[in-house]
């Protein structure tokens, strides 16, 4: 729930979720009949009271019977009102009437900048070089259907008009509008029946592009505009481009064998189409409003003596981004040769022409009006809408140039030494003539690494953002991938991010980058500019939560001052999900608790699954996500958050390694452990869901290290236990405080350290989610006897490190300063418990003998679930 939310202002509100919950309610009856209606009604009843009586008996009575049709129908209606809840939550949280906006966002950062006694200069120069590049990735969580999204829009919009009309009849009609709505969704398939293709996927990300980022981008502009003016700014230049985007979205094949080269291309083919059709859309409206006839002698120049001089310059943009769009669709569908790819420079040219001409001409209104719109969408989005990223893991590419110097007869590649490999890859790419023979041909892993590298090289350098390695370990990876580009024929080389992704990785990236820096004439190969990413859910899923988060402060610091020593920009790309468990925390508190100076070159960070709905899927979402960004990103660069002091690091030093030992002594340690996850959770069955075209484990058998991050957090929130976001560190904390002097350090890092502040205060978070009643029914229905002591163990574990939380916060009960936060926890409780309870029965159901109904009820239930708790993966 937003800030925002408080008690005082959220009548609007509670009258939306009780008019969307009366319209289910009415649709449920009418379709269901009034004897199922009455079900769900007992059931939201009982769900109630065993909260009040912290036990689930009744409740477990009623749902444990029930047929297996009877169980989807119940799954569905529960799910559905926490999704309507959702929907009047995010609409109450951006509505300018009572909620969050960019205007207001801004407004409360031009504030803090002014008491910051920053000099105009360093406010001008922050504003100036604000970069947010949000790099959407499809991951396996996100369940919901496209047309199901573009239903809860409408809900949204219809709230929306709800609220600024008082005409009972318009009323009447707008209500009629949300029933019919409502009826829709109930009647239609709630999820995809089969796995999504990347292709599906990156249409899934344009489509967040069309129906929100493209109106939200240039209107956020705008705010800025008005920040500047407040800040007494100059205006904008006009090429400033403080928001982009980019993409893994058919471009990461880090374990998908479904992302191929051929998927790479169609993907880029796909978004050039989608950016020609929505620029096309905008420059008919700009010809139909440009009928002004005074120009300068620059567009005089170019449109000789027509008599509506903008209509003649920009007709030929529009025609060349029709035809374009024509002859991509050809290529897409019936494979024909794809058109030349449009350069941003192409487009902008007869824009920057018009605007030019308009302000000469004294029309500035008409300039700064839907021209300049469409000037920044162009600079935002471009010819290719959004930049995509290619991913690969480091081994293809050590694999990829082992053949190769297998075929040229100089020896084992894989039985070099670092140093060997770094020269010889070094030498190579100062090399003018090619290093591939005419006659190679590699393996099958080999020969779609190289295809993936002609790809790139087939297309404009502005088409991408990185190339990303994940896995990598040494500064071989890196000059391996500038190798085989150079190979392919790439002109302009990606910047190649390593990301270190586990606790090693992370302690060892500084050495590795230092290594690559320090290489005679890399600094100036890749013109004294790096981009590294840094993995908040593998490094978790390895250490811990704390440990991982510890591990990740230092590297960025370490990485940063190796940089700044070498004359090397450093962009920092951050790999978050939703959950804390994957990095995720408020924007604000997590973009200020990051080390001093890891802002400069902006924030680059990953926009993941269900979380591009919730924050990015409505124009007022997406404004108040840039806006948020912007203003922790400006007080960042602007005032940088303290250095911690040198007490602070060495007892940080000491939680971390604790709490890495505690959480390795459960998760690697532990016989039982692995047992008891798949037996606890429905990790098993989220792996044969169609939840994502990416397989959930990195390879078939294995344990723990093999699943992904994504997964096993997913899992973990189902059975409310949210085990990843806290094991180990209420430990570590507890063993810390018990030395007086230690308890009095970690009070001052509490109250002046951002970094260990925001640590506690997620922890704090996830206790309050966080439900031992659920845990423990599902272990009571799940677990085999021999297992159940480590369940019993864990939610010990978890009372007594939400108890050391509340001491270290001097605070009798959790959220004991978020009233709001803490009710809403409560309320979603109701709706969520049965859908815990109900989910518990199916798997018991279904891992005894398969059936197709149970099947939907469970994904069902996990949908409703992830809605109950805001976020999944």
């Amino acid at each position: 729930m937003s800030p925002a939310n408080t008690s005082a202002n959220t009548e609007p509100l509670r009258k939306h979720v009780k008019l969307l919950g009366r319209l289910l309610g009415e649709i449920i009856s009418e379709a269901e009949g009034e004897a199922f209606y009455e079900t769900i009604e007992a059931i939201r009843r009982l769900s109630k009271s065993a909260r009040a009586k912290n036990d689930f008996e009744d409740l477990q009575h009623l749902l444990s019977p029930i047929s297996n049709e009877k169980a989807l129908g119940v799954a569905r209606a529960f799910g559905q009102f926490l999704t309507l809840a959702n929907i009047a939550d995010q609409h109450h949280s951006t509505s300018h009437d009572h909620g969050q906006n960019p205007a207001a966002i801004l407004h409360e950062a031009v504030s803090k900048l002014q008491t910051m006694n920053a000099s105009q200069q360093a406010l001008e120069d922050a504003l100036d070089n604000l970069k947010i590049d949000l790099v959407l990735t499809a991951h396996p969580t996100e369940i919901i259907r496209r047309t199901m999204i573009n239903k809860y829009a409408e809900i949204d919009q219809c709230l929306g008009m709800l609220e600024h009309e008082d005409t009972p009849s318009k009323q009447v009609k707008i209500v009629a509008r949300l029933r019919s709505l409502i009826t829709q969704i109930w009647y239609s398939r709630d999820f995809r029946v089969n796995r999504p293709s990347p292709i599906d996927e990156a249409k899934g990300g344009y489509a967040v592009v069309e129906r929100s980022l493209w109106q939200a981008v240039p209107d956020f502009l705008r705010e800025l505009d008005v920040m500047r003016e407040q800040l007494n700014l100059p205006e904008a230049k006009l090429d400033w481009t403080p928001v982009k985007f980019s993409s893994w979205m058919g471009g990461d094949r880090d374990g998908n064998p479904n992302v191929t080269a051929a998927i790479t291309q169609e993907t880029l083919l796909l978004s050039q189409w989608q950016a020609a059709d929505l620029l096309s859309h905008d420059l008919n409206t700009l010809i139909e409003e440009l009928s002004v006839t005074e120009c300068n002698q620059s567009v005089r120049d170019h449109v000789g003596d027509a008599h509506e001089p903008y209509r003649s310059l920009l007709r030929p943009l529009r025609d060349l981004l029709e035809t374009q769009r024509t002859g991509l669709m050809h290529a897409i569908k019936d494979d024909k040769a794809a058109p030349i790819p449009l350069t941003k420079a192409q487009v902008l040219a007869p824009l920057e022409l018009t605007y030019a001409s308009l302000h000469e001409c004294g029309m500035s209104i008409i300039a700064k009006g839907l021209l300049l719109d469409v000037i920044r969408r162009v600079h935002a989005f471009g010819p290719h809408l959004v930049t995509l990223d290619i991913r690969q893991e480091s081994g293809r590419h050590s694999q990829a140039i082992a053949e190769i110097v297998a075929a040229l007869g100089l020896g084992d590649y894989h039985q070099w030494t670092e140093s060997e490999r770094c020269e010889f890859l070094l030498k190579e790419l100062n090399n003018p003539r090619p290093l591939l023979p005419r006659s190679f041909t590699g393996s099958d892993e080999v020969s779609e690494v190289l295809q993936t590298t002609r790809v790139i090289a087939n297309h404009p350098r502005e088409a991408f953002g990185a190339y990303v390695i994940s896995m990598a370990s040494s500064a071989s990876d890196v000059l391996s991938v500038y190798l085989l580009m150079k190979e392919a024929g790439c002109q302009s080389m990606l910047p190649v991010a390593p990301l270190f992704e586990t606790l090693s990785d992370l302690q060892n990236a500084q050495s590795v980058v230092q290594q690559l820096l320090e290489l005679e004439g890399f600094c100036d190969y890749i013109k004294h500019y790096m981009m590294v990413m840094i993995g908040y859910s593998d490094s978790a899923k390895d250490a811990g939560v704390l440990a991982a988060s510890w591990a990740q402060y230092q590297a960025q610091e370490a990485l940063i001052k190796t940089c700044q020593a070498k004359g090397v920009a450093l962009t920092l790309f951050h790999g978050r999900g939703g959950t804390i468990g994957r990095g995720g925390a408020p924007a604000q508190a997590a973009l200020l608790s990051q080390p001093p100076g890891s802002l400069a070159q902006g924030l680059r960070v990953t926009e993941q699954g269900e979380m591009i709905r919730t924050k990015l899927g409505l124009p007022a979402l997406a404004g108040n996500t840039l806006a948020l960004y912007s203003s922790a990103i400006l007080q960042a660069n602007v005032s940088p958050p303290p250095k911690p002091k040198q007490e602070w690091r060495e007892l940080m030093h000491r939680l971390a390694d604790a709490s890495c030992q505690h959480y390795r002594d459960y998760v690697r340690h532990n016989p039982d452990f692995l047992v008891y996850f798949r037996e606890a959770t429905p990790e098993q069955e989220l792996a044969n869901l169609p939840l994502g075209s990416r397989p959930a484990r990195r390879r078939s058998g294995g344990g723990i290290e093999t699943l992904r991050a994504i997964p096993w957090i997913f899992a973990w929130s189902q059975n409310r236990l949210l085990l990843p976001a806290w094991l180990g560190a209420g430990q570590a904390l507890a063993e810390a405080i018990k030395d007086s002097n230690h308890q009095s350090v970690i009070q001052q890092m509490i109250a002046d350290w951002p970094f260990f502040r925001t640590r506690i205060s997620m922890l704090e978070m996830v206790f309050a989610k966080a439900d031992l009643l659920i845990a423990e029914y599902y272990d009571d229905t799940l677990v085999s006897a021999d297992y159940l002591p480590l369940g019993i163990a864990l939610r010990q574990q978890l009372q007594q490190d939400a108890t050391t939380v509340l001491d270290l916060l001097n605070q009798d009960q959790l959220l004991q300063h978020d009233e709001w936060g803490k009710e809403s926890i409560r309320l979603r409780n109701i709706y969520t418990a049965p859908l815990n309870l109900l989910q518990a029965e199916l798997l018991r159901r279904e891992r005894n003998q398969s059936d197709t109904l149970v099947e939907q009820a469970i994904m069902v239930s996990i949908a409703g679930v992830a809605a109950g708790m805001r976020n999944t993966g």
